[in-house]
């Protein structure tokens, strides 16, 4: 038993009283059956809602919920969703509801009950739910989550094992003396009682918080296999150990994003040394890490030598997180290097050769969809060769990871960044750093069994189990044997298991906590979870429909909530139902992680910004999105003076289509352009905004093209595009890119752009999504520098005067003299959305009329140039 504080799992208020709270688990032959019963009262003087939640493993299904509430009861029962929901609108319960909730955390989810109930009110719960225990690194894990919230009469947690070959190793915090390994039988019970249960001795609260852990192995044959027959199943574990482990071909392909930058990194580089240490003279490894780019350590697997693995170290050391992910061209990287190592005879026939990708979020750069990303590993993989996937918090699209994993003969684990995650990384490495066989095939004599689940395995490693149940057919004989076969690292190897079809039942007879049921369950539950994985690989929507149907049936048969399947909960009467389905994995969470990127810091107190913003919208509720049109029409300038500490406002009456120069620096190479779009059409006067937004560097070719829809960089040799949802650092040729909720582009660390995106209504008649473009006044540009806004870097001489009541008593007008010119000026504001993209905040500005006329040097027209990445042709 380990019994490890954790954070709260089971929250009740304090006016309940609880009588008891008893959780018992029956482990028998690696499947668990456990059940948690509670009995509560409102000992209150008012009627309340008293909350039943109970953490379970996300791996373990739900087989039955019953509740009793003041004498009348509620049964659950497992059927198709469509099915349950639709028996739940019809009696919807009164004050009453349960759900299952997927918890943002390593391995739970969350079983919910409340019930609004009178002053006095008694009421029970019982929570059962079935699972199997997992063989990883010598050992099966089984965890109770435990949190009754407050002191409990009958508090007590009973963990009944049965082994039929017997139990080699449990863990407790005591030692239990050398006899406890032979017993075929071993009881754990935990029963602290009131004082015992409190946190100080005079203290009211409940010093039980936490996870109660059971680790336990079993006693093997020579052969390492066993075979097991019950209710006419049959279960088969094969778990060998004293054999040499087969060299390995590892190619590590690591994300070194910007999202990878903190704790993440500095956690993964801290494993990756621990795991390089692991490799020996007979593995072969190299390393890749990506962002937007890909790189190689070694263009070729190298031997796991002392001097390469500390060349391989420090490279790791000395990475970097930032920019986009190109999990796409990382990933055929990697499969071409063992494909060519392959062709090469580089590998031996006998050794393991695998590609172990970490990553920590979607991709963003190159091939973004996830389906295409999975043909095209699916398609130039070879048999040979196995990828798995390390997803890293919860940005990371981890169903993904584990279709991909197991799509190339791999697993997928979800490592959490906390405090040790390295050492997750650590130990989700040891799992697959020792393989011992390959190609291990596992069959029956013709004709003895049926509805075998998967026999066919790619490899076995160290201190897992492979197994395998299927249905035994009628026979005369009372024996059945199993043929094992596999490829050694310098043998093949066949084994053959026997056993007494009969003896088992007969043995759980006489077991008083046994779970006779184990093997019938145990191969519903492992077909199950395998045709879950093949319905995600399902080729087409017909092949997919008929695993579904089959899931459904075998759900419904045996009791289990699946995704496709819910719990229905009854009175006797069926009056009242409750309705608890299962979740899909949560990809977003609220854990933690890398810090977010820094947005861009600036505060409008007249700070040194010359600005164009788009039309200020308001805020509008339409069809439940938030809509933002415009009220005015075209783009807005607002150039702000810091030496006259004013701004001056104008806007330019151009056309849809036409690119407007707004900087242009041949002396930097810098060129920044803006093209107009139009509204939809409309009676009145089309307005026009931002569109697409160009920043081109001329010395290294590089454009950033910031549209509506997408932000796409490209050097003139490659092109890298993420959308608006993404949130990617790249930097490429002394341009960078960091984008969260804006986009800011940065040339040379001393010329930068920021532009924000503003969407409207899909549905509204005329308005359209536009950008904003923000560019600070202190760039540092060259003395040639000229364009709608670059002219204003040296701030020309400004001065108001004459300042009276306008038509509009509301704006006051005024004579501005700039320029050697004398204009009139109306005082009046326009919207700044950098800290507030819906609503912005007001600019306060002497407005120039006649789109800027007098203002900017020339007609406006002379700033219209024929493409986006035109320089500004000056005379």
């Amino acid at each position: 038993i380990d019994f490890k504080p954790k954070q709260p799992y089971l929250m009740l208020l304090h006016t309940e009283i609880w009588f008891y709270y008893k959780v018992e688990s029956r482990i028998t032959s690696r499947f668990a059956h456990t059940t948690v019963r509670s009995s509560v009262v409102n000992s209150g003087s008012k009627a309340q809602s008293i909350g039943f939640n109970v953490q379970i493993p996300k791996r373990a299904f739900i087989s039955n919920f019953t509740m009793n509430v003041n004498g009348i009861t509620f049964v659950g029962s497992v059927k198709e969703k469509t099915v349950a929901r639709n028996l739940y609108a019809q009696a919807r319960a009164r004050g009453k509801a349960a759900g299952i909730v997927r918890a943002n955390s390593q391995d739970m989810e969350t079983f919910k009950t409340e019930v609004h109930v009178p002053p006095g009110s008694n009421i029970e719960f019982e929570l059962h739910y079935q699972e199997m225990m997992h063989r990883k690194l010598g050992f099966y894990e089984h965890s109770l989550y435990l949190q009754p919230g407050r002191l409990v009469p009958q508090f007590q947690v009973d963990v009944y094992i049965f082994e039929p070959k017997g139990i080699s190793m449990v863990q407790t915090p005591n030692t239990l003396g050398e006899q406890f390994t032979e017993l075929i039988q071993a009881h754990i019970v935990f029963k602290p009682n009131i004082q015992q249960q409190r946190k100080c001795d005079t203290c009211t609260d409940s010093a039980i918080d936490g996870v109660l852990t059971v680790k336990y192995d079993v006693n093997r044959d020579s052969n390492a296999g066993e075979l097991q027959v019950s209710d006419g199943h049959f279960v088969h574990f094969f778990a060998p150990s004293e054999l040499s482990p087969l060299p390995k071909n590892i190619v590590f392909v690591i994300d070194v994003s910007g999202s990878m930058w903190g704790v993440k990194m500095k956690q993964t580089v801290e494993a990756m040394q621990a795991i390089l240490d692991d490799l020996t003279v007979d593995d072969q490894f190299s390393i890749i890490d990506f962002n937007h780019n890909v790189r190689c350590w070694s263009e070729e697997l190298v031997p796991g030598s002392t001097i390469q693995i500390a060349d391989a170290k420090k490279y790791i050391e000395n990475i970097k997180p930032s920019g986009g992910t190109n999990i796409n061209e990382a990933l055929m990287r990697a499969v071409q290097m063992l494909v060519k190592a392959s062709n090469q005879n580089q590998i031996d026939p006998r050794s393991v050769s695998m590609i172990i990708l970490v990553s920590d979020g979607d991709p963003t750069v190159g091939e973004i969809k996830l389906s295409t990303i999975q043909k095209n590993v699916k398609r130039v993989m070879r048999e040979e060769f196995s990828l798995f996937s390390v997803g890293i918090g919860f940005d990371v699209d981890y169903d993904f990871l584990e279709r991909i994993a197991m799509d190339n003969r791999g697993t997928a684990q979800r490592i959490y960044a906390n405090h040790d995650a390295a050492e997750q990384l650590r130990s989700f490495y040891s799992q697959v750093s020792a393989p011992l066989l390959r190609r291990i095939q596992v069959q029956f004599p013709e004709n003895s069994v049926s509805d075998v689940t998967q026999n066919v395995f790619d490899k076995y490693f160290r201190g897992s189990e492979l197994v395998v149940a299927g249905k035994v057919l009628p026979s005369d004989s009372d024996t059945l044997t199993s043929f094992t076969t596999a490829s050694a690292a310098s043998l093949d190897v066949t084994v053959e298991t026997e056993t007494d079809t009969t003896e088992l039942d007969t043995e759980l007879a006489k077991q008083q906590h046994s779970f006779n049921g184990f093997a019938r369950q145990m191969w519903a539950y492992i077909t199950i979870k395998q045709l879950i994985s093949d319905r995600s690989l399902a080729s087409t929507a017909a092949k997919k429909r008929r695993i579904t149907q089959r899931i459904m049936a075998l759900a419904v048969e045996h009791q289990f909530v699946t995704p496709l399947t819910a719990l229905l909960v009854e009175s006797d009467d069926a009056k009242e139902r409750l309705l608890a389905d299962s979740p899909k994995d949560s990809k977003q969470g609220c854990c933690s992680g890398p810090p977010p990127m820094a947005p861009v810091n600036v505060v409008y107190q007249h700070p040194p910004w010359v600005q164009i913003t788009t039309p200020p919208p308001s805020e509008v509720e339409k069809g439940g999105e938030d809509v933002s049109p415009p009220v005015d029409n075209d783009p807005h300038f607002i150039i702000h003076l810091p030496r006259s500490d004013m701004d001056v406002c104008f806007n330019i009456d151009s056309k849809p289509g036409h690119i407007l120069n707004l900087v242009s620096d041949s002396g930097a190479g810098v060129v920044v352009n803006g093209q107009l779009i139009s509204s939809k059409v409309s009676t009145k006067k089309l307005n026009t905004y931002f569109g697409t937004i160009s920043i081109y560097y001329q010395p290294d070719g590089v454009s950033v093209t910031v549209s509506t829809s997408s932000i796409a960089l490209s050097d003139g040799r490659s092109n890298h595009s993420f959308t608006w949802g993404a949130t990617a650092e790249i930097t490429q040729n002394g341009v960078s890119i960091v984008k969260n909720s804006h986009v800011k582009i940065t040339i040379n660390n001393n010329i930068q752009v920021m532009v924000l995106l503003h969407r409207v209504w899909k549905k509204h008649p005329v308005n359209v999504d536009f950008l904003g473009i923000y560019i600070p006044n202190d760039n540092q540009y060259s003395p040639l520098v000229h364009g709608l806004i670059g002219q204003f870097s040296t701030e020309p001489e400004v001065s108001v005067y004459d300042v009276h009541e306008g038509l509009d008593p509301l704006k006051k007008e005024a004579t501005m003299e700039v320029k050697g010119n004398k204009l009139l000026v109306t005082r009046g504001w326009q919207k700044d959305y950098r800290h507030d993209k819906k609503r912005g905040s007001n600019i306060y500005c002497w407005f120039i009329h006649n789109s800027g006329k007098g203002f900017i040097d020339g007609h406006y027209t002379d700033y219209i140039v024929p493409d986006l990445n035109s320089f500004l042709q000056t005379p």
